[in-house]
């Protein structure tokens, strides 16, 4: 009877491991194509809209029209006259005091974090946070700069120190250097071993020569 109930309670775990990250996915994608479905397809005019020209809703409408303006977009301002027509528009926006201010904030973050040649979040760090002894997995930012790099003696990084299993929110820390360990792992790998509290653990990979930031270890 025993053994019996043992299979059952491995047969029922096996089904939720399987099943709960499909449901979970499933749930994440519907709310992305019903958020951008609901937020791009009322932009059409109403007589090109689904419901006007079909008598239903396309799903997933939203999502395809984001991507061809996304790529039309990056078309149009590749180009020397894309390229005219977006220093004209910045222009625009930096006569606004307040839209100023958020629009080239926001634009430096963005920049920062998605350029090919930008170096956020492009290397995952050991650091003791939030008390010696106690460690925890950290992304590269970058280095202090302005009136703040004046105070700091000695090298310092920009880090930033993910919660889990929510990566999205966080700390920024300026850590000196040698507090500061480079793991051998990438950002992938990294995130998805935060997302999961320690869970999923990246493999092992063969060891390399690491930055000097992490000489003093």
């Amino acid at each position: 009877m025993q053994t019996g109930f043992s299979d059952v309670k491995r047969y029922f775990i096996t089904g939720l491991l399987i099943w709960i990250p499909l449901a979970i996915t499933f749930t994440v994608l519907t709310w992305i194509v019903e958020m951008l479905d609901g937020w791009v397809v009322p932009w059409l005019p109403r007589h090109l809209q689904p419901q006007t020209v079909l008598g239903f809703d396309i799903p997933g409408l939203g999502v395809v029209l984001c991507i061809f303006i996304l790529f039309a977009t990056g078309v149009i301002a590749a180009n020397v006259l894309g390229q005219k027509l977006v220093r004209l528009w910045e222009g625009l926006l930096a006569r606004i005091p307040v839209v100023k201010s958020i629009y080239y904030s926001v634009k430096q973050v963005s920049d920062t974090l998605f350029s090919s040649s930008g170096q956020a979040f492009r290397k995952a760090l050991l650091v003791q946070y939030p008390r010696q002894g106690t460690w925890t997995i950290a992304f590269l930012t970058g280095a202090p700069g302005g009136d703040v790099a004046r105070h700091l003696d000695g090298g310092y990084l920009s880090i930033y120190v993910p919660t889990t299993p929510n990566p999205t929110s966080g700390f920024f820390l300026m850590l000196p250097a040698a507090d500061v360990i480079e793991l051998d792992m990438s950002v992938d790998e990294a995130l998805k071993y935060i997302i999961s509290m320690g869970v999923v653990a990246p493999p092992a990979h063969a060891p390399e020569p690491i930055l000097p930031v992490s000489d003093s270890h």
